[in-house]
């Protein structure tokens, strides 16, 4: 671990800080689902209902399962990650966009998901995404690890890979607009050390 780098639970007041991290780890694609709730009169704008998502007491993938990291007196990532239960079987996907990312986890139901990891750009290359990898691999408890990033993601594929994940799967994304630059989720998994 990065000995500049500081490790903490996040707590609910935290929601701010998680809804952005949580869409720069999944380059926006968050505020695009986000958005649906604008549409529908749930909140003003994506971030708003992102961090009202975040703030919640209950929601997996919330600020209970999140870890921030701190440096240079600034919260500079966060990584969220949660058991994979065997409920996530009776989950339908919302929208098509999200049924790739949906059917890759129900392969990987008992390991530890990952579900966000993500640092503020002007702060990485420092360690500081290795750091809550290597706390995410912890809080596994010896469970596998899995997480889906995409294929065009090189940073991420390399950074995955330097730490014992594989790719285990992959399926196509669909593309959020006309222009979208075309991709796919891949799952990875790091199996028990």
């Amino acid at each position: 671990m990065a000995a500049f780098v500081a490790l903490r639970q996040a707590s609910r007041r935290d929601a701010s800080e998680l809804a952005i991290l949580a869409d720069i780890a999944s380059h926006g694609f968050a505020s695009w689902l986000w958005f649906a709730d604008v549409a529908n009169g749930i909140s003003d704008t994506p971030l708003e209902r992102g961090r009202l998502k975040m703030s919640e007491e209950e929601v997996v993938g919330g600020w209970r399962d999140a870890v921030i990291a701190e440096v240079y007196g600034e919260v500079a990532g966060v990584a969220i990650g949660h058991e994979l239960g065997e409920g996530i079987g009776d989950i339908e996907a919302t929208s098509a966009a999200t049924e790739p990312m949906l059917a890759l986890q129900k392969t990987v139901v008992g390991s530890w998901f990952i579900g966000s990891l993500g640092v503020y750009r002007h702060l990485r290359g420092i360690g500081i995404g290795r750091t809550l990898l290597e706390d995410q691999i912890d809080r596994a408890d010896g469970r596998p690890v899995s997480l889906i990033t995409a294929s065009d993601n090189e940073a991420a594929l390399s950074l995955y890979g330097r730490n014992g994940f594989s790719e285990a799967a992959r399926a196509d994304a669909v593309p959020l607009f006309e222009n979208s630059k075309r991709h796919a989720w891949v799952l990875m998994t790091r199996s028990v050390a």
